[in-house]
């Protein structure tokens, strides 16, 4: 075969292959996110996917019900947690490597009313009087409902309130309750309240963090996957810690 003959069919052998092989490499990784991290998330997708070739597959629900999923052979890649538990518990039943388990963000707690200038504060949760029902997560499965109960119990309120409280499966139904306005008020994550389509909408009191224990969210990772590590790499990014900041997260290291 002539020299030049023999270049061109290599050329097309590689143009045929390339394409293939890049694509063979890709890989699509089943997320688990907590509830209180989906808004978040979304932006975390779209910045991961534009610097890498592996997509991603979003799985929404409660750290509790993931946990449980997880467990029982769900085909998760990775898991981000709200709390620290719960990840911790995985690495331990050997269903994790504990080299994969990092904290990503703290979580801030906050109480929401869809009524616009409320003065909300310490007071007017102590004076049960200004409201009838109060939404939170159930504090078995979902961190932010720990909290929550946490909450009451510092401030005297939890007999109190027994028969206000409103129990969502996770962050986002006791969201809901509030903003469908089943619910007077919500005790939920401050992310929830600071995405774009509700900033500025509202009453919010941020709750200060002495009154709970502080929510640190871990993520893990479940399968021996290079884009998985790629993805917990990229979690650590600037690119990242500025959607943390801007969504109502704090940063690990700064977090009180």
């Amino acid at each position: 075969m002539h020299k030049s003959t023999k270049h061109r069919v290599c050329c097309s052998l590689l143009t045929i292959f390339l394409p293939w092989s890049a694509s063979a490499w890709a890989e699509t990784l089943n997320v688990a996110v907590a509830s209180n991290f989906i808004a978040a998330m979304g932006h975390i997708k779209l910045a991961f996917e534009d610097n890498s070739e592996h997509k991603l597959r979003i799985i929404r629900g409660s750290s509790g019900k993931h946990y449980a999923q997880i467990t029982n052979g769900a085909p998760f890649d990775i898991f981000l947690s709200a709390d620290q538990r719960r990840p911790r518990r995985l690495v331990e039943e050997g269903l994790a490597k504990e080299s994969g388990l990092t904290t990503y963000a703290h979580g801030q707690l906050a109480l929401w009313s869809k009524q616009n200038n409320l003065q909300l504060n310490r007071e007017y949760l102590l004076n049960t009087n200004n409201y009838c029902v109060i939404a939170i997560a159930n504090p078995r499965l979902a961190p932010y409902g720990k909290a929550a109960n946490e909450l009451l119990s510092i401030l005297g309120l939890e007999s109190l309130v027994r028969e206000k409280v409103v129990m969502g499966e996770n962050i986002a139904q006791a969201f809901q309750f509030a903003f469908s306005g089943n619910a007077d008020l919500g005790l939920v994550a401050y992310s929830q309240t600071e995405s774009p389509n509700l900033r500025g909408q509202g009453s919010v009191w941020l709750v200060p963090s002495n009154l709970h224990r502080p929510i640190k969210q871990d993520m893990v990772i479940l399968t021996d996957s290079a884009a998985a590590l790629e993805f917990s790499s990229f979690m650590k990014s600037a690119v990242v810690r500025a959607i943390l900041l801007t969504s109502g997260y704090l940063l690990p290291e700064v977090a009180p």
